[in-house]
């Protein structure tokens, strides 16, 4: 095992829609790799926040709506104030739905595209001066299999939704959005020795797909 490529003692994660799920997880992960953590997230993050102190790692929360300019300079300020770099950032925050063509609704379509989307785009526009201030940095982007496949539209009616990864047509086009957002940062940005990437998860058993 190479635990070199493990060791993030003396750099800074910043977890979007950290605060539960898998978002939490990443959080607790990188700070058992010795990273420092701020956690955005809309919701509370009190409970995160212990655990990650509790690996020894320093943390902050920061409550923080991704789909707000404001609120990300905010997060990137405080981020700053803290721990004085950002050296990872970590997309995460999402909202999820699984209504059909017809029933999404337009307030439905803005909601997932502006976190999901439009927050990814905030965030890694924020850090980035940043990062390429000091050369350095890594920034991975939470997409979905569902921007790749465009979905599960269809299942045997004793299965449950979150197992065959249904989602509706928002959630779909804004990780498949992240997924070319991905692309061209990384083309853009590689020059400034920040690595883009994003991964692409399937149905995961979380709050967020429970119910």
């Amino acid at each position: 095992m190479n635990t070199k490529a493990s060791d993030l003692h003396g750099k800074n994660a910043i977890v979007t829609g950290g605060a539960r799920g898998i978002g939490a997880a990443t959080a607790i992960t990188l700070a058992r790799a010795g990273a420092n953590i701020i956690i955005a997230d809309l919701i509370s993050a009190q409970e995160t926040l212990q655990k990650v102190k509790e690996t020894g790692r320093s943390a902050i929360a920061v409550k923080t709506d991704v789909s707000k300019v404001n609120d990300v300079k905010k997060m990137t300020e405080q981020a700053m104030d803290a721990f004085g770099q950002i050296d990872i950032l970590v997309n995460n925050a999402g909202v999820v739905h699984s209504d059909s063509l017809l029933e999404t609704s337009e307030i439905t379509w803005d909601c997932v595209i502006d976190v999901s989307l439009k927050g990814t785009f905030l965030c890694t526009q924020s850090v980035y001066p940043h990062m390429r201030k000091q050369k350095y940095g890594k920034i991975i982007n939470v997409s979905s299999i569902s921007g790749i496949i465009g979905g599960a539209v269809s299942k045997p009616d004793d299965t449950p939704d979150m197992l065959m990864g249904r989602s509706g047509a928002a959630y779909a086009s804004a990780k498949g959005g992240m997924i070319a957002l991905t692309r061209w940062v990384a083309k853009n940005i590689a020059k400034d020795g920040i690595y883009v990437n994003a991964i692409a998860p399937g149905a995961c058993e979380t709050e967020m797909t429970q119910g």
